[in-house]
């Protein structure tokens, strides 16, 4: 029997000792599946099916993959699915970021390990994007991303709704006592009102835009509703467009370059995109050899305005980004500033795929011009002091401007924990100069860095009034979330950061136009506090945590593991 081992169901034998019997039982079991000899001939594209019944956001997967299907076989492959890990957001204990380098691995893994010639990514819930590119990357055999899409927005007594911006803020008038206990179990029944990702530019519709901006996924593909038809047409767009790339050899490596990245990073801070994309960006690029620091996203962030005016940054929704042009309008702004010779997965360049792209059309007012910017330079700003010697990060375009330069006294919480027990306690000692500071809440520390950095204002303040605080932390918050928030203080807490050294009442200085965050206290008791940390117990002693902490880096390197 001929061997082919390059191509579709000879790839990647199961070792039995002699490679022909291999591809002989092999064929043998998939014919039990209903295979013909032509179709066990073809080359074969996997899809990555994360759907899950704890995954809110992936309802629409079996769509999707029956106009994949179609796509993928009309260019003559065959298309297999295979399942993977599914990371389900709000469904996920601790935190679905502990759990992203093991998808990641799973990924990587089953593509590797399975006869496939090339991948189709289907993911959208905020860690699946990067933990699948983190792993093609790494398995580097063509794929390309595919999305859910976002949900379509909400309505409550007249007014949109949109996940989860609008579930912060409506929380935080029900803990201030503005609506009452009806009134916020009514709301909940319409914050969700399909399937999909959240429809403002938190966290999935970030990876998703970014993926784009990069060339994994094809033009258009990241603002798309979930449940539009123009969907299911992408996703068999999608199918044809990875058989060619199987044919061109269009790997990971063969497309993505630095300057991608510094694509990627222009258009995360024009669309005034998700914290959270910071981390992962740093992660995917370190999976090819991309080294990507906190420098280059503070220099692609001071050259490039916020144009993109969704919530939480500005006042629309996924949605109306879809009707007013999605992403490559948004590319078509910045085209002069991009790096438009960079190859995309359906083998044009950058500049080839813009050509077809018109600028934003003048009746909308959801992507701005960059001569009348939404904002100019605010997106993402990175934050370095005696607090975080790595740095920091501060979403400066969902921030209050009166508070991005504030000197405050520091009320420490010690723990996610400690946070919960005392922050509504009507004794508690808190005025809104106040500098909430939660420790012990990073990658190690959390564990797996929860997004509890959108610490609470107390309620005794919100029933005052106040709306708005500096808060920082070693953790991360939702990209859905808004405020003055310092996050990702690297090194954290739990590993012997300066941020285990707050103590009540220390005076703490923000400054984001100087890009720094200070404990104002003398150099020599600062380092005498450090040398007396008393690091925390590990959370866990066997299994996947283990591995975690033991492996896990800080945010500025990306949260991956230091074997990986």
């Amino acid at each position: 029997m001929e061997l082919n081992e390059t191509t579709g169901i000879q790839k990647g034998l199961t070792n039995y000792g002699d490679p022909e019997f291999s591809i002989y039982i092999r064929k043998a079991f998939a014919k039990a599946m209903g295979y013909n000899d032509d179709e066990l001939n073809r080359p074969i594209v996997g899809i990555v099916n994360t759907f899950s019944g704890f995954n809110s956001c992936h309802q629409n997967f079996s769509d999707l993959i029956e106009a994949l299907k179609r796509g993928i076989l009309s260019q003559g492959a065959l298309p297999i699915e295979f399942p993977t890990i599914s990371l389900g957001e709000i469904f996920t204990s601790p935190t679905t970021m502990m759990f992203r380098n093991l998808m990641a691995m799973d990924t990587e893994e089953m593509i590797k390990a399975q006869p496939m010639d090339g991948v189709v990514l289907l993911g959208g819930c905020d860690k699946t994007v990067p933990a699948q590119l983190m792993g093609a990357l790494s398995a580097d055999k063509p794929a390309i991303c595919l999305v859910a899409g976002p949900m379509i927005t909400g309505n409550y007594q007249g007014e949109t709704l949109g996940a989860c911006t609008d579930c912060r803020r409506f929380w935080r008038e029900y803990r201030a006592g503005q609506i009452d206990e009806e009134q916020i179990e009514l709301i909940n029944n319409h914050l969700c009102s399909s399937t999909g990702t959240c429809m403002v530019m938190g966290t999935a519709s970030t990876m998703a835009a970014l993926a784009e901006a990069m060339g994994m996924m094809l033009p258009d593909g990241a603002a798309i509703p979930a449940v539009m038809a123009e969907r299911r047409r992408h996703a068999e767009a999608t199918g044809r467009t990875i058989v060619t790339a199987i044919q061109k050899d269009l790997k990971p490596s063969r497309i993505l370059s630095k300057r991608s990245f510094e694509n990627a990073i222009r258009i995360l801070m024009a669309i005034g995109g998700s914290t959270n994309a910071i981390i992962h960006l740093t992660a995917i690029a370190k999976r090819i050899g991309i080294q990507l620091t906190l420098a280059d996203f503070t220099r692609i962030g001071d050259q490039t305005p916020v144009l993109v005016n969704l919530k939480p940054s500005g006042q629309y929704y996924m949605e109306d980004l879809a009707k007013s042009g999605g992403i490559p309008t948004v590319m078509k702004e910045l085209e002069e500033s991009l790096h438009r010779q960079e190859t995309t997965i359906n083998g044009k360049t950058i500049g080839q795929n813009l050509m077809e792209v018109p600028l934003p059309p003048k009746w909308q007012d959801v992507i701005k011009t960059r001569s009348n910017p939404l904002l100019t330079g605010e997106g993402l700003t990175c934050l370095f002091g005696n607090l975080a010697p790595n740095g920091a990060i501060i979403k400066r375009s969902a921030a209050s401007p009166h508070l991005l330069h504030h000197q405050g006294p520091a009320l420490v919480f010690k723990s996610i924990e400690d946070l919960h027990n005392r922050i509504d306690q009507q004794n508690l000692h808190v005025t809104n100069n106040h500098v909430l500071v939660l420790q012990n809440a990073g990658p190690v520390g959390g564990p797996g860095m929860p997004e509890a950095g959108y610490l609470p204002i107390p309620k005794k303040l919100l029933q005052a009034g106040v709306k708005d605080m500096v808060r920082i932390s070693d953790a991360r918050m939702s990209g859905t979330a808004f405020g003055t928030i310092i996050l990702h203080i690297s090194p954290e807490a739990a590993v012997g950061g300066p941020l285990a050294t707050i103590q009540d009442g220390d005076m703490i200085e923000l400054n984001v136009n100087k890009k720094s965050i200070q404990l104002l206290i003398d150099d020599n008791e600062l380092r005498r506090r450090i040398e007396n940390i008393k690091l925390p117990k590990p959370h866990f002693q066997r299994g996947y945590g283990a591995l975690y902490t033991n492996h896990v880096e800080q945010a500025h390197l990306g949260c991956d593991f230091d074997f990986l």
